[in-house]
């Protein structure tokens, strides 16, 4: 496994001028009612995590016909999954916008700009899951 290098001053400027970063900064959803409307629904999920060494053409064609794919960048982005792809974006290409979604306020929520670049790949904090009793443990003891 490789390690990501941090996006270049260039590379970041390029990605606040992209089409797709705009696209998710007005289109993003609190909520996960994109996921239905995906074209990806009827792909299997293989085609958007190729191998390090495998083109990810193919799941990039097929984002770039769908209707949710601003959101579906939006949240990628909000939960800094570099992984895979996501709104027609490559891992390598999100990196750069995530930096740019962080830094300029775009994420949902609007991370502090005074942070530095490396706060700003990292991941924003998720609300823990909440803790269910487990019914059939609580039987047995």
């Amino acid at each position: 496994m490789t390690r990501a290098r941090m996006p270049r001053p260039h590379e970041v400027a390029a990605a606040r001028r992209d089409p797709r970063l705009l696209r998710a900064a007005k289109e993003q959803q609190g909520d996960g009612a994109w996921r239905i409307r995906g074209a990806c629904q009827a792909v299997d999920p293989e085609t958007f995590f190729p191998a390090p060494t495998e083109p990810a053409d193919a799941a990039v064609a097929l984002c770039r016909t769908c209707d949710v794919q601003g959101a579906c960048l939006a949240w990628a982005l909000d939960v800094g999954d570099c992984h895979g792809v996501w709104g027609a974006t490559t891992p390598r290409e999100r990196r750069a916008m995530l930096v740019a979604w962080r830094s300029d306020g775009l994420a949902a929520g609007n991370a502090d700009p005074r942070l530095g670049a490396v706060a700003m790949l990292l991941p924003l904090p998720r609300a823990r899951p909440q803790e269910h009793p487990d019914p059939v443990g609580a039987a047995a003891q």
